[in-house]
């Protein structure tokens, strides 16, 4: 069971900070898509918040299509209509995946039990495939120009998983993007930003792949075990991940734990950070700066600070996902 931490003495909302723990609870799996969410009888008795609130942070998730409330049933992580099935490739591999021919022909008899011959279903199939790969040609990443840093991180991570080429574009200029193609692509988004993502294309024969953030649980269990009153330096390339950063180690610790927070890219922060902080977390494409950061800080230092390194920014499942769909 996830462990919400409310501060009640906090700045931030205790709604914000439960909608932030929700949200980012949905977006690296510990929700998964079908998981039923605690009852707000049963939230309320876990957070000690107000059953009012608890159901205002409910609808929020909801408008943002998160979640689907089912009247009489409960509130469930919805299932995004982009995410796609792994079709099995060649007979071959039947040995690997001993479901695929009881698939491959409920799907078959589906299609013939609707009028269909052999050979259209033969040419459907033949269609997708073909449809898949043409999109898989041309693959582009997108997420919020506020937070390219996001993005950034995810081109990093793809190019070397991956080795096909990639393209990083804002989501504001997206349907820009899109109209000035003639083949069909592949769009990249976290699924923070999915819904808006499809927005976008609805029209448009493009295919989204909604990906889920890595859970950061090492990170987490290491700021839960840090002494009160000492200092954590957050690095990362995300704005997002560095405001997220700051909800949640509050949650955790309140005013008991100094943050520091900075992107690389502002070495006026960076320096302060590294001199500052007894511990630094950052995400994998940061480390190499960091480390430099405090290279040219030695002779400050009493003590060189803990670096933490994440292990990715991606989540283990959605790059796996990710590598069976672009075909690899």
């Amino acid at each position: 069971m996830i462990q919400f931490q409310i501060q009640s003495d906090s700045d931030i909302p205790v709604s914000k900070q439960l909608f932030d723990q929700l949200r980012f609870a949905i977006a690296s799996r510990q929700y998964a898509p079908g998981h039923r969410l605690p009852s707000i009888r049963q939230l309320a008795k876990i957070t000690g918040l107000h059953r009012n609130t608890i159901s205002k942070v409910y609808r929020q998730l909801e408008e943002i299509g998160l979640v689907n409330s089912l009247t009489g049933s409960g509130i469930y992580v919805k299932n995004q209509e982009s995410e796609q099935e792994i079709y099995l490739e060649t007979t071959p591999l039947l040995q690997q995946y001993p479901d695929a021919h009881k698939i491959i022909t409920e799907s078959i008899n589906q299609l013939i039990a609707q009028g269909c011959t052999l050979n259209q279903a033969k040419e459907l199939f033949l269609a997708e495939f073909e449809a898949r790969f043409r999109c898989n040609a041309l693959v582009f990443i997108t997420v919020p120009k506020a937070d390219l840093g996001a993005g950034k991180l995810m081109l990093s991570e793809l190019e070397q998983a991956l080795l096909i080429p990639l393209q990083l574009v804002p989501i504001e200029q997206l349907n820009y993007v899109l109209d000035r193609q003639k083949t069909p692509a592949t769009v990249i988004t976290s699924r923070y930003f999915c819904q808006e993502v499809l927005a976008i294309i609805s029209a448009k024969r493009i295919r989204v792949i909604p990906i889920d953030i890595y859970d950061y649980h090492k990170e987490l269990q290491l700021i839960k075990n840090l002494p009160p009153h000492s200092c954590i330096g957050i690095v990362s390339l995300s704005s997002g991940i560095l405001r997220g950063a700051e909800i949640l180690i509050h949650s955790l610790h309140g005013d008991k734990l100094f943050t520091i927070t900075a992107q690389t890219n502002d070495q006026y922060k960076l320096q302060s950070l590294v001199r500052s902080a007894y511990t630094i977390i950052t995400d994998p494409a940061s480390y190499p700066k960091v480390k430099q950061a405090i290279l040219d800080a030695r002779e400050d230092l009493i003590r060189p600070p803990q670096i933490i390194r994440s292990d990715n920014y991606i989540g283990e499942n959605s790059l796996n996902l990710l590598k069976r769909e672009l075909g690899q």
